[in-house]
């Protein structure tokens, strides 16, 4: 019986995942969008980028310095949730969404494919409890061209 429990009890119920990385071509010395696609399970939420308080952990994504530059994450508008175990309604994320952001491509970037790296900072909860906080790797191709 433990064993049909641990995964609850150790915070490792995969109740988000990102979409399949879209194909992305960009030229030397324009900007690039990329969209990380994230889908978070039925009776979950995420807490927004911008919590209701500031104890509650916001949803971060923080790109790794590489190749490309990346000026601007755009998160789409949250959802105003009302949960009995709160006083007032919380910024959240569930279902599915999009989180874009702008990479700058260097004028005198080299051709060829280079892999933009992050991390996705969470926490889900349900309308009873919130899973340890979690990080996951993203990772996105992009195909350079002169």
């Amino acid at each position: 019986m433990l064993l049909a429990f641990s995964p609850c009890l150790f915070g490792q119920l995969n109740v988000v995942n990102l979409g399949a990385p879209e194909h992305v071509v960009a030229k030397a010395g324009t900007e690039v969008p990329v969209k990380v696609r994230v889908h978070v399970s039925p009776g979950y939420h995420l807490q927004s980028n911008t919590p209701s308080d500031e104890y509650l952990i916001a949803l971060r994504l923080t790109w790794m310095p590489g190749a490309l530059e990346s000026p601007q994450v755009t998160f789409p508008k949250p959802q105003m949730e009302k949960y009995s175990f709160s006083e007032k309604p919380l910024s959240v994320f569930s279902g599915d969404f999009e989180i874009n952001t702008r990479f700058k491509v260097s004028a005198s970037a080299a051709p060829g494919t280079v892999a933009l790296t992050g991390k996705l900072r969470y926490q889900a909860c349900n309308d009873r409890m919130c899973l340890a906080p979690k990080t996951i790797d993203v990772t996105q191709p992009v195909e350079i061209v002169k």
